[in-house]
């Protein structure tokens, strides 16, 4: 008979209490993380797929409800390229809980990672390993704030919690000892190159931004860098639109301004939760009448907020998320030198969660055990 495959633990092998953790490890057969996750990104799924599963704030909660039922500990991570639901203490099927949330048929879309994959997955997206733009670091703040307001819930234990401070400490230490976010280009960035593409360059060209976000704000910092004169804020709440226009010496307005003010943009970008279309092809085609420049415009948001059917417009130039995959590339591939390390740096990271997760979880076993032989004893 074959013998059962040791778990891998530290060298104590002259440690009495490691050794019984062991023995108790073993015979309980603990040997991976009870950990799983499911998603799509911008791999695996179009920006119209994407949308579909984007998180509205007033629709959270059904859906944390609903996932709740099917693990001990949930954790929601939604940005523009990727929504994914983490679980620890999984019962039943993580793709059904996946599609039972959203009530949608969305498995020609799905990866679902269990155990040490669920683990390294979690690290390289914290890590800017997994994202459109390899290497960029808002990922960092996104995983930050999905486990922290996962927590805040009540919706995290031990696993999850461990789960998620080990992957952002790999993603810091990836970022400070490869380089690998130096001078990376953002989807900001290959926004604002994708419209210099477009006139050649943008110097005294007027961008008119709706949304007053972190990414608006990003984006409107590399417009200003390539030359644009006048910027224009737009937002749902003028106060906020104010907020930023102040920080980068630009014009806010209200949302009920934008079509007003649209004639006088050559370049349009999109960054908001609005929950329908804000702009369609008839507004963006009066904003036309009389113009001899084209218009750029850059839908980054998801759900996208510009009507697709703005394409079909003479003189305006409509791209989304997915349009930047080859400005993408080009960025990947000055830089694939230096995954190795940061590969390897995950790798370390992954293993020392596996090892707490076994001492852990023999832990666990151990004290079943004596409670166990107590009851026998007193029988």
């Amino acid at each position: 008979m074959t013998a059962a495959p040791q778990l891998s633990l530290p060298a104590v092998a002259g440690c009495p209490t490691a050794l019984r953790l062991r023995s108790a490890a073993g015979s309980a057969g603990l040997e991976s993380l009870n950990l799983a996750v499911v998603g799509l990104n911008h791999k695996t799924a179009p920006v119209a797929v994407r949308e579909r599963t984007a998180v509205r704030e007033n629709e959270q909660e059904a859906l944390l409800s609903h996932l709740r039922r099917h693990a001990r500990e949930v954790m929601l991570l939604s940005t523009c390229n990727r929504t994914e639901v983490y679980m620890a203490g999984v019962q039943g099927d993580p793709l059904s809980a996946f599609e039972g949330a959203w009530g949608a048929d969305l498995r020609a879309h799905l990866y679902v990672h269990q155990g040490v994959a669920a683990a390294d997955h979690l690290y390289r997206v914290a890590a800017g390993l997994d994202s459109l733009v390899i290497g960029e670091t808002q990922i960092q703040g996104q995983v930050k704030r999905a486990w922290q307001d996962a927590s805040g819930r009540g919706d995290t234990s031990a696993l999850l919690n461990k789960a998620a401070q080990g992957a952002l400490a790999s993603g810091k230490k990836v970022r400070f000892e490869t380089g690998l976010n130096d001078n990376v280009v953002s989807v900001s960035s290959a926004a604002v190159q994708l419209a210099t593409s477009i006139f050649g360059s943008l110097e005294g060209r007027t961008a008119l931004i709706v949304g007053a976000g972190e990414t608006a704000e990003l984006t409107l910092t590399h417009l200003r860098a390539a030359g644009v004169k006048d910027v224009i804020v737009v937002n749902r709440t003028e106060e906020r639109a104010r907020l930023l226009a102040d920080k980068v010496g630009g014009r806010a307005c209200a949302s009920e301004m934008l079509h007003t003010l649209l004639p006088e943009a050559d370049v349009v970008i999109a960054s908001s939760g609005a929950p329908h279309y804000v702009l369609r092809p008839e507004g963006v085609q009066e904003a036309m009448q009389g113009r001899v420049s084209p218009m750029f415009l850059i839908d980054i948001s998801v759900p996208r907020i510009l009507d697709p059917e703005i394409a079909h417009v003479s003189g305006a130039h409509l791209y989304n998320l997915d349009d930047l995959e080859g400005i993408v590339q080009r960025n990947l591939a000055s830089r694939t030198l230096l995954l190795p390390r940061a590969e390897a740096i995950i790798g370390a990271g992954v293993a020392d969660l596996k090892r707490w997760n076994t001492f852990r979880e023999a832990g666990r076993a151990r004290a079943s055990m004596l409670q166990s032989e107590q009851a026998l004893a007193s029988d």
